[in-house]
């Protein structure tokens, strides 16, 4: 087996929502693991000069079409939240804090912040509903809303934004593998070819 392919995401990203529901077949189908990293999208906008992308003229009313018909692609439950978008630094530290310990434990929390956004509406922005979706998967959600406020995840995730900003992500979702980068969730099926043939 290689290298891991990291794939970084922001829970605020319905095309990296699309991408997480379909990373564990990717790892099954190229034989590498997929390493989980939740970023802030709004520090990379930052650096790369971008914007979400429904406040750019043209591509938000494309993006709104887009995202539903990816969900009815994908059969999997989705609709634009009514707060869209919103900061995710909750569930972002919580994520951190969770794979520090447990990688598997943080990827399914991913998993299940994601959904709780994009199928069910809620405010994952709230840390107290951040807190409350660890406790759905069987995290103590009392020691998750106090890691939640720590300093030492909120750095971690400045960090790792930072890391993923100077390895050249600008996006949600972002893989990148070998060193060479792919920028969103209809680049997986080149990722996964890049894998098997050692590259193009």
């Amino acid at each position: 087996m290689g290298s891991t392919i990291a794939f970084y995401f922001d829970f605020s990203s319905p095309y990296g929502y699309f991408a997480a529901v379909q990373a564990d077949e990717l790892e099954r189908r190229t034989g590498r693991a997929v390493e989980w990293k939740a970023i802030m999208v709004g520090s990379a906008f930052k650096a790369s000069g971008n914007k979400p992308l429904v406040d750019q003229p043209l591509k938000g009313a494309y993006s709104r079409h887009d995202w539903e018909r990816m969900g009815r692609l994908l059969q999997v439950p989705y609709r634009l939240p009514d707060r869209f978008p919103i900061p995710t630094l909750a569930p972002s530290r919580a994520f951190w804090w969770l794979a520090d310990g447990d990688p598997v434990q943080a990827k399914a929390y991913a998993k299940a912040v994601y959904h709780a956004y994009f199928a069910d509406g809620r405010d994952i922005s709230d840390p107290g509903v951040a807190a409350e979706i660890g406790r759905e998967i069987g995290v103590d959600a009392d020691v998750l809303a106090l890691a939640i406020q720590d300093e030492t995840w909120k750095q971690r995730l400045r960090a790792e934004t930072e890391t993923a900003i100077a390895a050249g992500v600008f996006g949600s979702p972002y893989f990148l593998v070998d060193g060479e980068g792919f920028w969103g969730a209809d680049r997986m099926a080149m990722v996964e070819d890049w894998v098997k043939r050692g590259g193009w």
